[in-house]
């Protein structure tokens, strides 16, 4: 039987919060290289605010996070992406007022060489933005604005990428194709960790998930596995997801 692929990011008996009562408890998970982990569940199940404590934006009170191996808890944003760690927003992930290349140079502000060749990478991953590199960020598309948000996050060659609802606004096919795009990501060996609101939809391309309901992790396994348990469908999915 084949080793399973490295672990790029995981989490032990993480608990974190805003003050008050801890608001994600206990959760406990692994992401892969090369694979796309989901985390989904209701409103209010404290997803967003798992992938903050993962980044350093919110403190950890408990439990530990580890990027390959080295621990990582309450570490910087900005000291995470040197880790290997990427991470985009679901808000304010690209910067309107400059152009597409300059948005991606902004990615890669530690980068001291090979930025242009980085670049030309990119945008034969992402072919819309090669042929946008001048136009300001502001003007793009919603769709071509995440690619944007993902692309950034790419110039420094993360070993692990937090997308936090990528989705959010774009249409069904716009959808197709941000994912297509997510899977592209994964299959260059980079592990993905997406929060998403659309759990059907997310479910048919992740390969395993964890379904969050107030705090706690409640469930998780291979995705398709998931998306097909009926208990699952009723109790966290829901008919119309």
């Amino acid at each position: 039987m084949a080793e399973p692929p490295e672990a790029v990011l995981s989490t032990e008996a993480l608990t974190a919060g805003y003050g008050g009562p801890p608001i994600i408890e206990d959760i406990s998970l692994t992401v892969r290289a090369g694979k796309i982990t989901a985390i989904v569940g209701p409103n209010g199940a404290g997803k967003s605010t798992l992938l903050k404590a993962l980044v350093g934006i919110l403190r950890v009170s408990r439990g530990d996070v580890y990027v390959q191996g080295q621990k990582t808890t309450n570490t910087a944003p900005e000291k995470l992406v040197k880790h290997g760690l990427g991470y985009v927003p679901q808000v304010s992930n690209i910067f309107p007022d400059l152009t597409v290349r300059e948005n991606m140079e902004m990615g890669a502000y530690t980068r001291r060489r090979g930025v242009d060749a980085r670049i030309d990478e990119l945008c034969e991953l992402f072919p819309d933005l090669g042929t946008a590199l001048r136009r300001r960020a502001g003007m793009l598309s919603g769709g071509q604005r995440s690619m944007l948000a993902m692309a950034r996050a790419l110039m420094l060659k993360p070993v692990v990428m937090l997308l936090d609802e990528p989705s959010a606004g774009l249409s069904p096919l716009l959808q197709d194709t941000l994912w297509e795009q997510i899977e592209r990501i994964s299959a260059t060996g980079v592990g993905i960790c997406v929060v998403e609101q659309n759990t059907r939809r997310t479910l048919r391309h992740a390969h395993w998930a964890y379904i969050l309901v107030l705090g706690r992790n409640r469930l998780d396994g291979p995705a398709q596995e998931l998306l097909h348990d009926e208990s699952v469908v009723e109790l966290y999915i829901g008919r119309m997801s």
